[in-house]
C-alpha cells in the first residue's frame, strides 16, 4: 500500500489518551493570556519565536528540563476564564486533528495560585471542553492529575470523585519521576480503588522498571502513562529472539495499555530517535500499544504528525493506524457500551471509508 499523505492521516479517526492541557496551548493564546493577566515572564511575545522556544526548551533530552517550560503555560492559566479558554481551544484543536475521543489531563492544584479552589478549576476546564467540542465529532473526557512532588494527592483524588459524573473519568500522577515513586501517594490510590475509579499513572518515562512495578502492583494502575521503559525488562538476543522478564510478561498478559508518546520520548531522552523507539518491538510482542501526543505545544506535535512519523520510521499505514486507534478506544475510561459505540459506529466506518 502506498504511504498515506498527511491530509488522509488527519481525516482518519484518532483517539488521544495522553494529552496534557497545560502542554497543548496555542502559542498565540499564551501571549494573549499573559498580556491580559499581567504575566511578564515570557521569553518573547512573538508567536513563531515562542513556539520555537517551547520546542527547543523541551528537546533537551531530560525530563526535568522538559518540565521547566510548563512554568509559562501554567503561569497564564490562573483564572477561570483562562482555564475555560484553554480547554475550549484544546477540544477544538483535537477535533480538527481528527480525534473522535480524547482524555485530556491536568493538575488543578497548579492553577490555584490566584485563589481558585480545586473545584473551581475543574468546573472551568469541563465547561471549556463542552464549548470546544460542541458541533464536532469529538467526545472529550478529563483525567484529574496530582503532582508527584506535592503532598495532597488525596485531596486531589477526592476532587476527581466529586466530578466523576460530570466528565472526569480517571486520575493520574505526573511530574518528576526520579525520587518521587508512585507509592508516596498510596493513600490516594487506595481511596480511588475503594471508590471504583479508574487510574492511569505516569511510570516508565524517565525511570525504569521499579516505577512501573510500583504503579502496577502497589497502586493499581490500569494504564501506564508512557511505560516505554518496560523494554528494560525485555531481552533481545543476538539472533533476534526475545525474552520477557516477569513484570513485562505481567503487563502484556494483563493487557495493560501503554500510552506511548514517541516524539515526547525523544525530547525527554527516553529514546534517541523515533526510529529507535521500541513501539515496533512492543507491537510485535503483543503489548497493548497506543500512540498519543503528550504535550502538543512543547513537542510541536499533533496526532497526525505522530502517526506520520511512525509511517516514516516503521512503514506503518492505514491498517496499523486503525489497530492503534481501536487499541486506544478499548483502553479508554469511558463505560464499555460507549466505547463499543465509538469503535463500531465511528472508528471502524471511518477507516473503511478511507480504505474504500
Amino acid at each position: 500500500m502506498d504511504p498515506m499523505d498527511p491530509e488522509s492521516i488527519r481525516l482518519a479517526p484518532k483517539v488521544a489518551l495522553h494529552d496534557h492541557l497545560d502542554g497543548g496551548l496555542r502559542a498565540g493564546t499564551v501571549i494573549e493570556l499573559a498580556d491580559q493577566h499581567g504575566y511578564t515572564d515570557l521569553p518573547t511575545t512573538d508567536v513563531d519565536d515562542l513556539s520555537t522556544w517551547f520546542l527547543s526548551g523541551a528537546a533537551r533530552r531530560d525530563l526535568g528540563l522538559y518540565l521547566e517550560t510548563f512554568a509559562h503555560t501554567v503561569g497564564v492559566m490562573q483564572t477561570a476564564d483562562a482555564c475555560h479558554r484553554v480547554a475550549a481551544e484544546c477540544a477544538t484543536d483535537l477535533a480538527a486533528d481528527g480525534c473522535v475521543y480524547a482524555e485530556v489531563r491536568f493538575a488543578p492544584a497548579l492553577h490555584t495560585g490566584r485563589g481558585m479552589s480545586l473545584d473551581e478549576v475543574i468546573e472551568a476546564v469541563l465547561a471549556g471542553f463542552v464549548e470546544g467540542s460542541a458541533d464536532t465529532a469529538l467526545t472529550v473526557s478529563t483525567l484529574v492529575t496530582a503532582m508527584r512532588t506535592d503532598t495532597d494527592s488525596l485531596g486531589v483524588a477526592e476532587a476527581a470523585i466529586r466530578f466523576r459524573d460530570r466528565g472526569v473519568v480517571g486520575f493520574d500522577i505526573a511530574g518528576r519521576e526520579s525520587g518521587y515513586p508512585p507509592t508516596l501517594h498510596l493513600k490516594a490510590f487506595q481511596y480511588l480503588q475503594r471508590e471504583n475509579f479508574h487510574v492511569t499513572i505516569h511510570a516508565g518515562e524517565a525511570f525504569g522498571v521499579a516505577s512501573i512495578w510500583e504503579a502496577v502492583q502497589f497502586c493499581g494502575a490500569e494504564r501506564l502513562g508512557h511505560g516505554v521503559r518496560i523494554v528494560d525488562d525485555i531481552t533481545v538476543d543476538d539472533d533476534g529472539s526475545t525474552r520477557l522478564g516477569r513484570l513485562a510478561a505481567f503487563v502484556r498478559d494483563r493487557r495493560l495499555p501503554l500510552e506511548l508518546c514517541p516524539t515526547s520520548n525523544v525530547h525527554t531522552g527516553a529514546v534517541a530517535t523515533i526510529a529507535d523507539h521500541p513501539i515496533g518491538l512492543l507491537r510485535n510482542l503483543g503489548f497493548r500499544v497506543t500512540v498519543t501526543t503528550d504535550n502538543r505545544l512543547m513537542s510541536g506535535v499533533s496526532m497526525t504528525s505522530e502517526l506520520s512519523d511512525l509511517q516514516t520510521a516503521f512503514g506503518w499505514g492505514l491498517d496499523d493506524f486503525r489497530w492503534l486507534t481501536i487499541n486506544a478506544m478499548k483502553s479508554a475510561f469511558l463505560p464499555f457500551d460507549q466505547r463499543l459505540e465509538l469503535i463500531n459506529g465511528v472508528i471502524k466506518p471511518g477507516y473503511a471509508g478511507i480504505s474504500g
